[in-house]
């Protein structure tokens, strides 16, 4: 089984990506250096996470050279607008402390303010065509978003990042974003969100899953991202414990069956855990994202 993603323009990308959404800018430098110990080679980080200085730390802490390690990183909505973004830019690759972004996505679809987004879209296909980027995509987009970005910009994103787990699996995002040769990116894909939010029960505990894993030997974490990893999904999990790091990690050595993947297809719920993309403006959600 492939441990690496062809996108859209060619570039190859580690399926499994290590995630540090709310890791403490403290405990961060720690968990990328454990991640890549572990042997992840993909770091997914966001300049609204206030940690890609720590990020950049770590993968130097790490040894390993700047070619072996994917680095993904996102602009905040903020920073939209074409000369903004393209600012956002040099405040990433300042705090991360390198030339290049192998993957530089924008957070948000900001759709009260789409003109913005078009713009900050511009700019990434500006750093992509000056070699600035590697590859260039999108977060949170939904099926209207795309299809008006599609209307006005050029580069067709190589990646949409997107909450995907067992109970919200967005099937009809997935199949857009497939149609137009676009990779789906799953954000919280062992359902960590359900855990901890007050709307449903978590999928950590669901029986089918837990089935599947004592058959296989492994654990429910184990065989949700196996179930990414074999649907042809990149995704993006995230811990701090360096035991779950690992176990995460753990999922290349088994092989889920037809009716283990359809057991999972079927558990979803279509009640969305985190934000609704749609509720996101500048006046709720915007935040100043410091210089580097």
């Amino acid at each position: 089984m492939t441990t690496h993603l062809t996108l859209n323009n060619g570039i190859a990308m580690p399926s499994l990506g290590f995630g540090v959404f709310q890791t403490p800018p403290e405990e961060t430098v720690d968990a990328v250096t454990t991640a890549l110990e572990t042997g992840y080679r993909h770091i997914d980080t966001a300049a609204a996470y206030g940690n890609e200085r720590e990020v950049g730390e770590g993968i130097r802490r790490s040894g390993l050279k700047r070619d072996d390690v994917f680095i993904e990183t996102k602009v905040w909505i903020s920073d939209y607008g074409y000369d903004q973004t393209l600012h956002a830019f040099d405040k990433s690759v300042g705090k991360l402390g390198v030339d290049t972004i192998d993957l530089f996505i924008l957070h948000q679809a900001l759709p009260s303010r789409f003109d913005l987004t078009v713009g900050a879209y511009r700019a990434l296909e500006q750093l992509l065509s000056d070699g600035r980027v590697r590859a260039i995509g999108v977060s949170n987009f939904m099926l209207d978003h795309l299809a008006r970005l599609a209307t006005e910009t050029s580069v067709v994103p190589a990646v949409n990042q997107i909450e995907v787990h067992p109970y919200f699996q967005q099937r009809a995002v997935q199949e857009a974003d497939a149609e137009a040769a676009i990779l789906t990116q799953a954000w919280s894909p062992i359902g960590g969100i359900t855990a901890y939010r007050q709307n449903g029960p978590s999928v950590f505990d669901d029986p089918t899953i837990a089935a599947i894993a004592a058959a296989h030997g492994k654990t429910p974490a184990q065989v949700m991202l196996r179930w990414h990893v074999q649907e042809g999904r990149s995704a993006i999990p995230k811990s701090v414990r360096p035991e779950r790091i690992r176990e995460n990690f753990d999922v290349f050595d088994f092989e889920l069956g037809a009716e283990d993947l359809a057991a999972i297809d079927g558990l979803d719920t279509e009640v969305r855990r985190g934000p609704d993309p749609a509720d996101i403006t500048l006046e709720t959600f915007g935040r100043d994202i410091p210089e580097a």
